[in-house]
């Protein structure tokens, strides 16, 4: 792909999706070499026989339609369809130590990934190996460590059901709990406040709900970048009347506008439709005081309603049947000052008392949330306040309204669903047990945060990355390429080369993959499906299309099968079998998993099946049987009060280009945002910059903390004047994963601070 490199604009798109939306979908369809492939395969994305989208986790619609994907879609299929290809002879002509000075961009961008390769460390090259060499090596130091605790085994959101089932179960049996996955650095927040809240770590609304609400509150997402498909569902709530309300700490352009390629007449006149009715920028962190000053009004409305002898403006017949803890979230509320809510949340009052408005004069709400929401020091608090506001009229277990976080990659919740967890609750293990006739580990094992410590103090020494880009994804950026450098055995199984594969431990294996949308055949020649599981829940069926890039590859399924035999052997469990043929599998997920009775039958209908959400039918499976108001009081202070008055310090958050997907490059320009040709910029308020006694477009260093005696700097970053709140500023990960620290995360969920990273800003001499 060739990338315009011409001098940095600021231009932005009149609207979000339109023209410019269809024009990228064709110069990456282009780019990847295969024109009419990716054309074809596109009509094939999010279809009941086709695959699933390897993109985000959006739900797609009972009813369909001809085109269910989107540009950051064709993106993901146009990349991963390329014509390319990483074989050998690219690694034998490039040594390790030059790739890891490429970008994110260029290493991806060589290809596919053809045959399994092991590092070699006197040619500091990796080189082909085969199949049974690679799960023979791999077994020999996974059983040579003093104990099965000294290995992570990380999962990306790629991985399916069936993969990250088979995953699990052959890690409990070797020995461990220890899962880091991708959920641990996105909504782990989310799933644990909903599960003290609602008793159900996900959401509770259906796709269709959206097309019933009256209010939509969108807190913390960019869905226009991040998951584009959601913009059409938010699109169609507006066209008919629902208020949607944003609360973002920067003006998201498809938030505003929005154009659907779809629409003809629209794309014919030029037109875009305004998304939010209301638009809020609290500062970074400040969203959980301004939830709270929405119900303090709501609170002081409903007292002067009822002395009023007018009725109540809560659902007081839900509250009392349905929850528990609301007199001591209302005296909270009540103690909160409003001085306290404006300055935490950066929000004036009558802008909450207008949010309030919307909540107020809607019958059914929905609250819609993502990493904004999550990232946070006090992000479990923070969604347990959302739950409460929903909870007060009664917006949880009827249509059109519930609680929808929305979750990134395509089956990250699946992976949850079907044992991806350092720590299962005992109902699952014992499930386990009794399927395979098996003694499995109860220790907790590691999440991501423990696993980088584990690994950096030396007490973890190998790595299975199950997908994703560890390195690049995670906070810290050169400690956990250290890290993972450190460890005696790293095993990488990916589609493309990427910077993880860059941090060989002593003993490297790279094992290539088959991609969401290529044929998976097994013995008998018989195409196999996958199944994922969306952000409401719904499971469906994954069949490829497309020629495998190389004849070499094997499926997920098939590689963590192979792993699996050759290091604990195949008495407890038939590896071989079920890699053979994966309805086995979901036989075996639908003896141990509730919901999933059936499986095999019900998969294969369209749009595949609802696993039932006992929240969304007001059934709490919490401790008290009932839903669970929090108390938790305000944070006393949030990172940005705790910066004011120093001298150029700010609050950083990280977050995608236009033009990316996780960690995944696929090209440099950002044009909702109008930066083109480069991803090395940091957005800041112009008044900031100019306090800083600077003009924008300065270059600068960033510094991000160093109380734990790490160092740690992000080198030469263009300084762009943006709409975003003063003392807050804005940049690209993975560039900014260098300066956040792997030390500091959520209460209660471990997840990064990665939307709230105090720096420091140096500038460059000229």
């Amino acid at each position: 792909m060739s990338i315009d490199h011409t001098s940095p604009s600021l231009k932005k798109s009149h609207a979000a999706g339109g023209w410019g939306a269809l024009r990228s979908c064709g110069k990456h369809l282009l780019a990847s070499g295969s024109l009419l492939t990716g054309a074809k395969t596109l009509l094939k994305a999010n279809q009941p026989d086709g695959f699933d989208c390897p993109g985000c986790a959006w739900g797609d619609p009972e009813h369909g339609s001809s085109f269910e994907f989107c540009e950051n879609g064709v993106k993901a299929v146009a990349w991963e369809s390329t014509e390319r290809r990483a074989t050998p002879a690219f690694f034998a002509a490039h040594t390790v130590s030059e790739l890891q000075n490429w970008s994110e961009f260029n290493l991806e961008n060589q290809g596919r990934l053809t045959e399994p390769m092991v590092y070699d460390h006197a040619t500091d090259r990796y080189r082909a190996v085969s199949w049974e060499e690679a799960f023979a090596g791999i077994a020999a130091e996974l059983n040579a460590l003093a104990a099965p605790s000294e290995a992570e085994f990380y999962t990306s959101g790629r991985a399916s059901n069936e993969a990250a089932f088979l995953y699990q179960l052959f890690v409990r049996m070797f020995g461990t709990n220890n899962f880091p996955d991708c959920s641990n650095m996105c909504h782990e927040a989310s799933g644990v406040g909903l599960m003290q809240s609602v008793g159900v770590g996900k959401g509770t609304v259906l796709l269709e709900d959206f097309e019933h609400a009256d209010a939509i509150i969108v807190i913390g997402q960019n869905p226009g970048t991040n998951h584009p498909r959601m913009l059409g569902d938010l699109r169609r709530a507006a066209m008919r009347g629902a208020r949607v309300a944003v609360l973002n700490p920067v003006r998201e352009r498809g938030l505003e506008r929005f154009a659907d390629p779809q629409d003809k007449i629209e794309m014919l006149r030029g037109g875009a439709t305004s998304i939010a009715s209301h638009y809020f920028q609290p500062k970074l962190g400040g969203d959980m005081a301004a939830i709270r000053g929405v119900a303090k009004v709501v609170f002081a409305r409903d007292a002067e309603r009822r002395a009023g002898g007018h009725q109540s403006l809560l659902d007081l017949e839900f509250i009392a049947h349905h929850t528990t803890g609301i007199d001591d979230w209302r005296a909270e509320v009540e103690a909160t000052s409003w001085d306290v809510i404006e300055d935490q949340s950066g929000l004036a009052r009558d802008e909450i008392e207008t949010l309030a408005d919307v909540y107020l004069g809607a019958e059914r709400v929905i609250a819609t949330w993502a990493m904004g929401v999550t990232q946070h020091r006090h992000s479990v608090a923070t969604v347990r306040e959302i739950a409460n506001l929903l909870l007060l009229r009664g917006h949880i277990g009827r249509e059109g309204a519930g609680l929808c976080p929305v979750r990134g990659h395509s089956n990250v919740q699946g992976d949850r669903t079907v044992g991806i967890n350092e720590n299962s609750p005992e109902w699952f293990i014992a499930a386990l047990e009794k399927e395979f006739d098996l003694a499995l580990p109860r220790e907790h094992g590691h999440n991501v945060l423990h696993a980088i410590e584990a690994m950096v103090e030396g007490r973890s020494k190998a790595f299975i990355g199950l997908g994703g880009n560890f390195v690049r994804a995670t906070p810290d950026t050169d400690i956990v390429r250290q890290a993972l450098m450190s460890c005696r055995l790293t095993v990488q199984i990916a589609t493309k080369p990427n910077h993880s594969h860059l941090a060989p431990g002593k003993v490297a294996y790279l094992l290539p993959c088959l991609g969401r949308t290529e044929i998976d055949r097994n013995s008998k020649k018989r195409p196999q499906i996958v199944t994922v599981e969306d952000s409401m829940s719904m499971v469906h069926g994954s069949g490829g299309i497309n020629r495998p890039a190389a004849p070499t590859l094997r499926s997920e399924i098939q590689i963590i099968a192979g792993i699996a035999a050759a290091t604990i052997g195949s008495d407890k469990v038939r590896w071989a079998a079920m890699a053979d043929d994966y309805d086995l599998i979901r036989d075996h997920i639908s003896r141990v998993i509730p919901g999933f009775e059936d499986y095999n039958v019900r998969v294969r209908k369209p749009r595949g099946f609802h696993l039932r959400n006992a929240a969304a039918e007001r059934e709490w499976n919490t401790e008290s049987g009932r839903a669970q108001f929090s108390a938790a009081p305000l944070p006393r202070e949030v990172e940005h009060q705790q910066v004011r008055g120093r001298k150029d310090t700010f609050v950083l958050q990280t977050f995608r280009s236009h033009d990316q997907y996780n960690t995944t490059v696929y090209g440099l320009d950002d044009r909702y945002r109008g930066v083109y040709g480069e991803r090395r910029v940091v957005f800041a308020h112009p008044d900031d910059i100019a306090a800083m006694g600077v003009e924008p477009n300065s270059r600068i260093d960033v510094i991000g903390s160093d109380e734990d005696g790490r160092s740690r700097i992000a080198e030469d970053f263009r300084l762009v004047a943006y709409d975003i709140p003063r003392g807050c500023v804005a940049g690209y990960y993975p560039e900014l994963n260098p300066v956040v620290p792997f030390t500091k995360a959520g209460e209660g969920s471990d997840t990064p601070q990665s939307k709230s990273v105090v720096v420091t800003f140096r500038a460059r001499a000229a």
